[in-house]
């Protein structure tokens, strides 16, 4: 085998580990269906993990946005000791959300099952 083999063999090796990694889902992280989402709102921390610019085109009311890519430096504005409620436009950027919060130490956190896309509930836009 060359090295050129090799090389192809251990790109495509990697990019599959890090399709899996990106959406398998979280461990521990627990699917809420909308009727039970919807009824945990005031008992949790509600947080849009999408872009500024998808927040602003409608929300669940009372959400606040932190973007999947400034969760790292905005983590320290979530509470350990309440609920997180996220959802994303679907589940992959919750799920990448999720794995960072849980990573350092955030335990209790609950997705919305079928993401913004499905939501049934009051929408705000700004």
């Amino acid at each position: 085998m060359g090295i050129e083999t090799i090389l192809v063999i251990i790109l495509w090796a990697a990019l599959i580990a890090y399709i899996v990694w990106r959406f398998l889902p979280a461990r521990g992280l627990k699917k809420m269906k909308q009727e039970e989402f919807r009824a945990s709102l005031r008992k949790g921390q509600l947080i849009d993990v999408r872009e500024p610019n998808e927040y602003k085109g409608g929300h669940i009311v009372g959400a606040r946005n932190i973007p999947v890519g400034q969760m790292k430096l905005r983590m320290k504005e979530l509470r350990k000791d309440q609920p997180i409620l996220m959802y994303c436009q679907g589940k992959s950027r919750t799920n990448q959300a999720a794995k960072l919060l849980m990573k350092n130490g955030y335990t209790d956190i609950y997705m919305l099952d079928g993401g913004f896309k499905n939501w049934k509930g009051k929408v705000k836009k700004d």
